[in-house]
């Protein structure tokens, strides 16, 4: 797991970074908020640990704004030596998925960082991002440049097996056998090009992950 710590107490980013490292888990370090904002430009993570107060500002109005953007799924732990309960409500309504108080517990740190770690890859598994195409298997929710995208039951099942079966190159027959089993799928098989026609016209930019190809069928490339 790719974990960003954004805290400007060296020893205390000192001893995260060697808990987590024992654990296996990539960490990466900012010590302030624009540093922190550079890091979450560069790449994806699956766990931000933030603090409230930094040199350059306030962790809690930075949260609320990154999750427009680079933070809008990902998981943050707030660090605060705020003690107050209207405080932590501050920090979860900004964003926060949990919230820790200085000084803490490794022992209570470790556990919680688990279980959004744990979470998060739940959450994972349900999701596929390709490009600028959002999937959500479970909710059945469709985001094209951030933008939802209302498909038909069938539509939205053709783009499912598509994605389960990313980088296979899937047959008109096998399509129609999984869309309308209880059909002759040798006979109405130009049903499939009718649905990926439709569906590529829906996905709008997004449609050029769907490939034709040529006297065999369709697939989805993903790197």
């Amino acid at each position: 797991m790719h974990i960003l710590i954004i805290d400007d107490n060296q020893e205390l980013v000192f001893g995260l970074r060697k808990l987590l490292l024992e654990t296996n888990h990539h960490v990466y370090e900012a010590y302030t908020l624009q540093e922190g904002a550079k890091a979450l430009e560069q790449q994806n993570y699956d766990l931000v640990i933030l603090d409230w107060m930094l040199p350059d500002g306030n962790g809690v109005q930075f949260l609320a704004a990154q999750r427009q953007s680079y933070l809008e799924t990902t998981p943050v732990l707030m660090l605060s030596s705020k003690s107050e309960s209207i405080e932590k409500v501050e920090a979860l309504d900004a964003g926060a998925d949990d919230y820790m108080e200085k000084p803490f517990s490794n022992i209570e740190l470790m556990a919680r960082i688990r279980v959004l770690l744990r979470r998060e890859s739940q959450q994972k598994q349900s999701q596929v991002i390709i490009d600028n195409l959002f999937v959500n298997l479970s909710t059945r929710e469709v985001l094209v440049d951030k933008e939802s995208v209302i498909l038909s039951k069938k539509e939205f099942e053709l783009l499912e097996f598509l994605l389960l079966n990313s980088n296979v190159v899937l047959t008109r027959y096998q399509i129609n056998e999984h869309l309308n089993p209880d059909f002759d799928a040798f006979r109405s098989s130009n049903l499939v090009d009718a649905h990926i026609k439709n569906l590529r016209k829906k996905l709008k930019t997004a449609s050029t992950i769907i490939q034709t190809v040529r006297g065999v069928g369709f697939r989805v490339k993903k790197t």
